[in-house]
């Protein structure tokens, strides 16, 4: 599952490293180790060298040292790569002397400790493996922190400073200080923080990482498409982690646009493809003993956590205005009412942190210059949740090389945008070969036309050729940052791209089944087939608009946007109408207003000039649902409810009548599945789709929430009862239990042990967790106890669905008559 050697990190420069083998993909290694992160070697006579002496030692092109394993044996040593990908240095005794799970980078694997003598600290960016500003460690409290050490100055964020350890469910007396990730996806913190990936129980792939963001996430690999996707992340307010802004700025998020920063009035951002450097002042402030020459622009809604360097309780504002302007190094003062305390005065030395929210009813004074022309709240806004700073560094660097193309040689090109990208990029005249002189058209819209191709190495591709209009080239630009970033299972996977001259070209994996508009209008595609491409589309769209590390649009959901692999695997492509440039934007954007999808499939947002979120790709799927179902395009009139041809009514009313009332939900099945389809599930496509089709933006569901609600039925009440055992009970279902009688002869599991405690004469009450002996509802617990033995029945055709458990629950609330 692993490899380690020598990985090319950018042009002639490489590191020594474990990575995972990936060799059925054309990803770039996925590393989980390195050793000389800060220092890598020249490609020519660079060598790793296991010394006489026991050293483990790496020498660059100079024979300097640059990494070593600092170790010493009398003994022949050994070094393997073990399958859990540790690699281990060890004598003839078998006595390891050193270990790359000791001295771990940025990530953990499954079985990797991270203890009191380890860290991960993060990369600087994702194409530079330098250490960054981010690390996990064990803090002298025992507690496992995330900290921000930046250039000049260090800050906890998680858990959130401002609230007690006890508080944030973490205790600091185990003083062992472990946590460690298991091949199951539960992660376990002697400080008691524990959680379990979204795909709990699978035995896939995994790692865990302190991305470059400063957020932790787990990554899992699904086995038949190689690809990673997030099925756990630490922290879901990316505001909240400090340094990601950088100074005198203002970092805005919410779950619908994501992160922006800006910077504040008179100031302007420093570096544009990285915000952590955050803003610097267009002005001078003069500390001349003359207060006239400041003034203080009044900003709400925004606090700046920390570096506060003056306190001072029941302030009068003009108090905290003199405090500030006697210290000439003061920036503003943070001025609140703080209950009983009065007004309080926080002047600030340092602007760092800041966070703007509606809902906070603090206030910024910010000291500026008199008669300045900042009075308006502006500022130079390149916004990170939109144009993220790993994208942006992608772009700036794919833009520079196109300009100075004809300064560069070819061998230069290459490998620049290999180490920039990571993929390749093809000449045009190799893509002229490959598709026959663009002879073969597969597809065609509003950004280009698709063409298939046999490239050089034999592998069938779709080459989407851009048209040579300015919108075509922003397309472009737009997908190459974008998609190669990205990892899903079901998201088109992108090899390579041509830019040369005039000519823009995307090369892809070539789908061996078309698109989903093809296989509706051939009727060749069962029920099942149909319900699995619903659901991984809906994944698709989860991990694009809530779990990726930007947040996007797509736009332009459509059947014929969803691709079909060789096992009707379904592939979300076509990302030229991808939003990953306006999300700051969102209201009458004018470049907005020319990216309004396909008629048909368009939320009513872009028909009213309203502010464009996440929740016009989940109307857009509900049509894609609704065809589905029905065989019926969008585009094309159907027939009235009443069976007359007197008037014609669109698709999504013309459901809603079929589905209510007396008329049965069997009559909007397409003929071409109608004697062979799953009655429940059917029911299920149809309510989420009419609830995707909402007119009302804000009561449509989110993609995570489709996603959940397509699988509930797939919940197993089995481990849903084991679970509620142990809740009852306090006991665990892999140890063993005492036998009803008392006695110690044997041991019993622990449904066996409950049946016994709750039938004949022995009362349901010897089952209950001493914990909870004194205080509980013995209603119901008892009905606890009934559903939990009905769910974990031997024959499973006697267990009850999860709706029918949920009902069951919840029986006593609704129902006197059941109760």
């Amino acid at each position: 599952m692993f490899c380690a050697g020598f990985v090319q990190l950018a042009q002639n420069a490489f590191s020594f490293g474990v990575w995972f083998n990936e060799p059925h993909t054309n990803n770039t290694n996925t590393l989980v180790w390195m050793a000389n992160r800060q220092q890598p070697v020249n490609g020519k006579l660079s060598k790793l060298c296991l010394l006489n002496s026991g050293n483990l030692v790496l020498l660059d092109a100079a024979q300097i040292t640059t990494w070593s394993s600092n170790t010493a044996s009398h003994t022949q040593v050994t070094l393997l790569l073990h399958d859990d990908g540790n690699l281990v240095l060890r004598d003839s005794q078998g006595t390891i002397l050193w270990q790359s799970f000791d001295s771990p980078t940025d990530t953990l694997l499954p079985g990797q400790p991270l203890t009191r003598f380890t860290q991960l600290v993060s990369s600087r960016s994702e194409t530079n493996h330098s250490s960054g500003f981010y690390k996990l460690l064990f803090d002298d409290d025992n507690v496992l922190r995330l900290i921000y050490d930046g250039p000049y100055v260090s800050s906890q964020y998680w858990p959130v400073p401002w609230i007690l350890i006890w508080q944030a469910g973490r205790f600091n007396y185990n003083s062992t200080r472990i946590a460690v990730l298991d091949s199951l996806g539960n992660f376990t913190s002697s400080d008691n923080y524990f959680f379990s990936t979204n795909d709990y129980g699978s035995v896939v792939p995994r790692r865990l990482k302190l991305d470059c963001d400063g957020n932790v996430r787990v990554y899992s690999r699904n086995d038949k498409s190689k690809q990673w996707y997030v099925s756990r992340q630490v922290i879901f307010d990316a505001c909240s982690i400090h340094g990601i802004c950088g100074a005198n700025s203002t970092c805005d998020y919410d779950h619908e646009r994501g992160r922006r920063c800006s910077c504040l009035p008179g100031y302007r951002v420093k570096n544009h493809s990285d915000w952590s450097y955050g803003c610097e002042p267009m002005f001078d402030l003069t500390c001349d003993g003359n207060e006239s020459n400041s003034t203080f622009l009044k900003i709400q809604g925004v606090e700046f956590y920390g570096y506060d360097h003056n306190y001072v309780q029941n302030s009068t504002y003009m108090n905290c205005v003199n405090l500030c302007l006697r210290d000439c190094n003061c920036k503003g003062f943070q001025y609140r009412y703080d209950g009983d305390q009065g007004f309080s005065c926080y002047t600030k030395l340092e602007l760092r942190n800041g966070r703007r929210s509606p809902s906070y009813n603090g206030t910024i004074y910010l000291r500026l210059p008199n008669g300045n022309s900042f009075s308006k709240v502006e500022s130079v806004r390149v916004d990170d949740h939109v144009f993220g700073a790993l994208e942006m560094i992608c772009f700036l660097m794919i833009w520079s090389f196109l300009i100075r193309t004809r300064q560069k040689s070819c061998a230069d090109q290459q490998g620049y945008h290999l180490a920039t990208v990571g993929f390749r990029k093809y000449s045009y005249r190799e893509l002229e070969e490959a598709t026959k002189g663009f002879s073969e058209e597969i597809g065609r819209g509003g950004g280009g036309v698709v063409y298939k191709g046999i490239l050089s190495d034999q592998r069938h591709a779709a080459i989407k050729r851009l048209y040579e209009a300015k919108q075509g080239e922003g397309e472009f630009l737009a997908e190459v940052s974008i998609i190669g970033r990205l990892n899903h299972m079901n998201l088109i996977e992108m090899w390579g791209y041509c830019a040369e001259g005039k000519h823009r070209l995307l090369v892809y994996e070539y789908m061996e089944n078309g698109s989903l508009a093809q296989k509706l209008s051939s009727n060749t595609l069962d029920w099942s087939k149909r319900y699995n491409i619903a659901l991984g589309v809906a994944r698709v769209l989860a991990y694009l608009h809530e779990e990726c590390l930007e947040w996007i649009l797509h736009c332009d959901i459509k059947p014929q946007n969803i691709l079909l692999d060789a096992s009707y695997e379904p592939k979300v492509a076509d990302f030229g109408l991808s939003k990953l440039l306006n999300r700051n934007t969102l209201n009458k954007n004018s470049s907005f207003s020319m990216i309004r999808g396909t008629r048909g499939y368009m939320a009513p947002e872009w028909v009213y000039n309203l502010p464009i979120t996440s929740k016009v790709d989940v109307y857009s799927y509900g049509i894609v649902l609704l065809e589905m179902i029905t065989g019926k395009s969008p585009t094309t009139s159907v027939q009235s409810i009443d069976g007359e041809n007197s008037h014609n009514e669109r698709l999504v009313t013309w459901v809603r009548e079929k589905t209510s009332g007396t008329y049965s939900p069997e009559y909007i099945i397409d003929p071409a599945i109608k004697t062979n389809y799953d009655e429940f599930k059917m029911a299920l496509l149809a309510k989420v789709a009419l609830k995707c089709v909402k007119e009302d933006k804000d009561a449509r569901p989110s993609m995570s929430q489709v996603v959940e609600m397509l699988q509930s039925h797939e919940s197993d009440p089995l481990n849903y009862g084991i679970v509620l055992l142990e809740m009852i009970t306090g006991k665990s279902p892999t140890t063993s239990v005492q036998s009803i009688d008392g006695e110690n002869s044997h041991n019993e599991r622990l449904v066996t042990w409950v049946r016994e405690k709750t039938s004949g004469t022995y009362s349901p009450e010897y089952i209950i967790d001493p914990a909870i002996k004194t205080n509980y509802d013995e209603f119901k617990m008892a009905l606890l106890a009934k559903v939990a033995l009905k769910c974990v029945k031997e024959d499973k055709d006697a267990r009850p669905s999860m709706s029918q458990v949920v009902e069951m629950l919840q029986s006593h609330e609704s129902d006197p008559l059941k109760y």
